[in-house]
């Protein structure tokens, strides 16, 4: 007796096995992790440097260099980049996937303290902050109030919100913006200062020596241990504006005679703009290993406790929660799921036309996706949206062996065998071909698990889960279905007269397939010359279809950004993009528009905006996302006073965000030579029309005024360049002095003339300069303003002078036909010095797009030299093999014409339908193989009587898997919809076209072609 057998002859011992299987999967369904993709650790070091008042090309040689070139040595660096502008140093550092953020952060930190004596005195600390590179948060939350200002919820906010966010599991730093931070504004008035002869340099002065931070111990007696405290330090506005400046004979000047001093914002370069009203914004953003939906979740979960404490007149709410596609993404996924399980036990029940036979797959089916469960965790995976896919995709794979037993067992029971020798007849004859088929279907997903990058770390759980299924199928068919046969079917058992008209058609269907099968078979070198037209045309046909990294998802939500005339004032800014808001808020779909306003260094020395338009759900709008995204972009690009351009985010986790296309050229040339080629690399992308959108970050538009001292002047009254350069900086560069306490917490003390005095650059001319005599000498009396234009800001790729043209494909041209052209006019135009590299989501298609083509060629090898091991044939593997290029064939049409692209999930489901579609030519050489030694049949009449009898559990594990595929593809909108189109859709038309070709091609070869074992039987 067989071990097979044995399992018949031994119902519990297979029923036990199945249990077990159910068991362990229904408790790693409990205990599994749920997020949106596979877990990736995608990270972003960012060095903040201020430099204050220093422009930027001080910046860049100063600041910049020495700690790029310390930085550069460090481990992990997938690239780095650094911005130079007005009092600031930017270096963003991309670490390689999955690369340890901790070690990173170690090694950055020991980098930056190694070149910090080299740093200017006067610079502060660099700031090092860690991310996940997203240009937005993942989660927006608005506060506003009609009775308090933006100072004061801003405080609140730092004081009794922030710190909880913060301290949540996962959140990597809760950013307060368009935040008014408290400062003592001492707020200089420059004519009083002439006129009672006090500097700017000697109010700095006074302020640091006399607004000082003493801890001066405490006292040591016998018993007793006392602390002590001074009052060395201010607290109050009245102390500040009582400060002594200057006492002569007996006349005291205070701060008050020369300055207004008052509590107020630290910066007021910024703000945020939510449904036409000013609010203050939180950003929340989780750390890069950190699982979002729970960390999100967690966050949720606190803000009614956070709302009710808040101080009367001080509103929240939940602008932007990016788990709310995330969540409805993958509930849609397992919806369906769920309803591919119930479609295709359905259409089994119809096809096998009996209630006793539907339940061998009707059961093995949803046993092996529950058991697949349990492989996931034991590889450490997540429930996700690949994951579930994987699933999904499955089913027309394990209800293929559910099938393909059941199916039969009934045909030798109508031939007169009892159930349990039918069972046992199937058990022999079908066991090869389940383990062969199961084993190949694991050879097509292994390469997957052997890539790197993204695509390897995102799809090895997709691949691996799919595999797991299909292996616990495998043990189930082995099992428990030949058991479920014997033990449930009847010798008289006949399927329902309500299912009959099914088994008719499928009658009249066979013996249609018989006569034209005979009739391909006498004309079989025609049917191999188009078999082999059909293998030729899979190049074209590839070649031909349009390429992109992944389809563009409705996440229910866009951003903006946008950039002003570089010299625009705050007040400006918020003009134009109020005008923006109201336009894009009259769009009926979109339910919040917000405006995020910076001036400064914090937006490279530039009037700039980004902002987010949040649509509303998916259920209440006419248009889709992607159908939005071309009106907003014509509509914004109306806008005078503002280049902005509308985003999506990315599709894929690992993009740092911004526009999908990111082309960055990069040389040792100055960057005026960098400019004059990026901008003729623009000039000619914007006459092509490929782009609605492209600009370049390198802008030599920034209006600036030179001041040129007279040193011999300057030496003639006294006047040295440091004291010069600490009177200007006091009065304009807004830099703090030193902090005073307030309620509990430390604030900046900041001098700055008042914006009356420093309107236009000529009134700096009639400031006063203190000499080494401490008389007040006129700017004017020794220097002059020349008007010059210079750059934003200055920035480097991998430490050379570089560009990025930001791109927005116009509709209809994917990301693959934009790099291609730009890549190509690149070429053309710039000189041979220059180095061209992408960012974002064109980075990743550039390294990602073509890298599962390695894997076909992997898993074709491996299903090849698998068949052959267990065939002993290398001949008989290549007629099974004849099935993989009909059905991508007929995947690729479709391509070819446009209804999908070639992306990683277009790509994944022709992989997933060669481990599909493989299964067809085993059943029909194994069977054919078998009827050749056991009836001595030759090659064509072998073929014949096998495809004749496989025919039927051919096409119903094939219907089976298409109508299992309907909820994937009928569901065409919402989060996710286009990724679960793609690859449903490419999973369905390669299958049933490439079954149809196979039903006769493969039997053409194979008389040709295959072992002639009935030869060797008769020897």
């Amino acid at each position: 007796m067989s071990l097979l057998q044995q399992f018949i002859d031994k119902p519990v011992q297979a029923s036990v096995i199945s249990l077990v299987i159910a068991l362990l999967g229904i408790q790693a369904m409990m205990q599994l992790n749920v997020r949106q993709y596979p877990e990736t650790v995608t990270t972003t070091l960012t060095v903040v440097t201020p430099y204050i008042g220093a422009d930027a090309e001080l910046v860049r040689g100063f600041i910049t260099t020495p700690l790029e070139q310390a930085i550069a040595t460090m481990d992990g660096i997938e690239y780095l980049k650094s911005a130079s502008s007005q009092g600031q140093s930017v270096i963003t550092v991309q670490l390689v996937l999955n690369y340890d953020p901790n070690d990173a952060v170690a090694q950055i930190l020991t980098k930056i303290q190694q070149v910090r004596n080299q740093l200017p005195q006067s610079a502060e600390n660099s700031i090092v902050t860690v991310s996940t590179g997203s240009d937005q948060a993942a989660m927006y939350l608005a506060f506003y109030s009609d009775v308090l200002d933006a100072t004061q919820i801003s405080d609140y906010l730092t004081r009794a919100v922030r710190p909880r966010l913060e301290t949540r599991q996962g959140v990597q730093e809760a950013v307060i913006l368009g935040a008014q931070s408290i400062a003592m504004r001492i707020w200089l008035d420059s004519r009083k200062m002439a006129a009672l002869g006090i500097s700017a340099s000697e109010v700095r002065d006074v302020l640091a020596d006399n607004n000082y931070l003493a801890a001066i111990g405490n006292t040591k007696g016998s018993v007793l241990s006392i602390s002590l405290e001074t009052s060395t330090d201010l607290e109050s506005v009245d102390a500040f504006r009582d400060m002594v400046i200057r006492e002569e004979d007996g006349a005291i000047i205070r701060l008050s005679d020369v300055a207004q001093v008052s509590l107020g914002a630290e910066n007021y370069e910024s703000s945020v703009m939510f449904n036409d009203r000013t609010v203050v914004f939180i950003g929340v953003s989780v750390t890069p290993t950190a699982n979002l939906l729970d960390t999100v979740g967690g966050v949720k979960a606190l803000l009614p406790d956070i709302y009710s404490q808040m101080p009367a007149g001080l509103e929240g709410i939940v602008v932007y929660d990016s788990t709310v596609a995330i969540e409805d993404s993958i509930n849609e996924v397992i919806h369906a799921l769920i309803e591919a399980l119930l479609i295709v036990t359905t259409v089994i029940f119809f096809f096998l036309g009996a209630l006793r036979s539907a339940l061998v797959p009707g059961i093995a089916m949803p046993l092996a996706i529950i058991g697949a469960f349990f492989i996931m965790q034991m590889l450490g995976y997540s429930i996700n949206l690949l994951t579930l896919l994987a699933l999904i995709l499955a089913i027309g794979t394990v209800v293929d062996d559910g099938i393909v037993i059941a199916e039969n067992a009934m045909r030798h029971i109508e031939a007169g065998a009892t159930p349990d020798e039918a069972a046992k007849q199937t058990a022999n004859e079908l066991s090869g071909s389940i383990i062969a088929m199961n084993i190949v279907v694991l050879a097509v997903f292994a390469p997957i698990g052997l890539m790197g990058g993204l695509t390897g770390t995102l799809f090895t759980e997709f691949a691996y889960t799919a595999a797991g299924a299909t292996l616990v199928s495998g043990v189930i068919a082995l099992t428990l279905s030949p058991m479920m046969c014997a033990k449930l079917f009847q010798h008289n058992m006949k399927r329902r007269r309500s299912t009959q008209w099914v088994d008719t058609a499928f009658k009249s269907i066979a013996n249609s397939y018989d006569t034209l099968l005979s009739k391909t078979l006498d004309r079989h070198w025609l049917v191999l010359g188009f078999g082999g037209l059909i293998l030729i045309s899979v190049y074209f046909l590839y070649t031909a279809s349009e390429r992109e990294l992944a389809p563009v998802e409705d996440d229910g939500f866009l951003m903006i950004a946008a950039q002003g005339d570089p010299n625009m004032s705050i007040d400006q800014l918020e003009r134009w993009t109020s005008l923006l808001a109201q336009n894009v808020g009259r769009f009926q779909d979109i339910e919040h528009v917000f405006m995020v306003n910076n001036i400064g260094p914090q937006s490279g020395s530039s009037a700039s905006a980004f902002g987010g338009l949040s649509l509303r759900d998916w259920s209440e709008r006419d248009q889709t996302q992607m159908q939005l995204k071309p009106q907003i972009q014509q509509l914004v690009t109306q806008n005078p006073g503002l280049q902005a351009v509308v985003i999506s985010l990315p599709s894929l986790p690992g993009s740092t965000g911004g526009t999908s296309v990111q082309f960055i050229i990069s040389s040792i040339d100055d960057p005026t030579a960098v400019f004059t080629n990026a901008e003729a690399l623009a000039r000619q992308a914007r006459q092509s029309g490929l782009f609605t959108y492209i600009q370049s970050d390198l802008k030599f538009d920034r209006l600036q005024y030179r001041i040129d001292i007279d040193r011999d002047k300057a030496a003639a009254v006294g006047i040295d360049m440091r004291h010069l350069g600490d009177d200007l900086a006091t009065m304009l560069s807004n830099n703090y002095v030193n902090f005073f306490s307030f309620d509990g917490r430390s604030y900046r003390v900041v001098p700055q003339v008042e914006r009356q005095y420093r309107l236009q650059a000529e009134q700096l001319l009639d400031y006063y300069i203190a000499n080494d005599e401490k008389e007040l000498i006129p700017l004017s009396a020794i220097a002059t303003l020349t008007q010059q234009v210079e750059p934003r800001q200055l920035l480097r790729f991998n430490q050379l002078n570089s560009a990025t043209l930001s791109a927005v494909p116009a509709p209809g041209i994917t990301l693959g036909q934009a790099v291609e052209y730009l890549q190509q006019q690149a070429d053309t135009l710039l000189p041979g010095s220059y180095v061209t590299d992408w960012a974002g989501e064109s980075r990743q298609y550039v390294t990602e797009g073509s890298a599962l083509l390695f894997s076909f060629a992997l898993a074709v090898m491996f299903m090849y030299l698998t068949l052959s091991a267990q065939y002993n044939s290398f001949r008989d593997p290549a007629v099974m093999l004849v099935s993989v290029p009909m059905s991508l064939a007929g995947a690729l049409i479709f391509f070819a014409f446009g209804v999908v692209s070639v992306n990683i999930y277009t790509q994944i489901g022709l992989l997933a339908l060669i481990g599909s579609i493989i299964r067809h030519g085993i059943l029909l050489v194994e069977f054919a193989n078998d009827l050749q030694l056991k009836e001595s049949l030759n090659r064509r009449k072998a073929m014949e009587k096998a495809a004749s009898l496989r025919l039927r559990s051919i096409l119903m594990t094939t219907l089976a898997t298409l109508f299992g595929l309907i909820p994937l593809l009928v569901a065409a909108s919402g989060p996710g919809a286009e990724s679960r189109f793609a690859i449903s859709f490419t999973l369905g038309v390669g299958l049933a076209i490439g079954t149809v070709f196979t039903l006769f091609v493969v039997p053409s070869l194979y008389t040709v072609l295959a072992t002639d074992r009935h030869r060797q039987a008769g020897h």
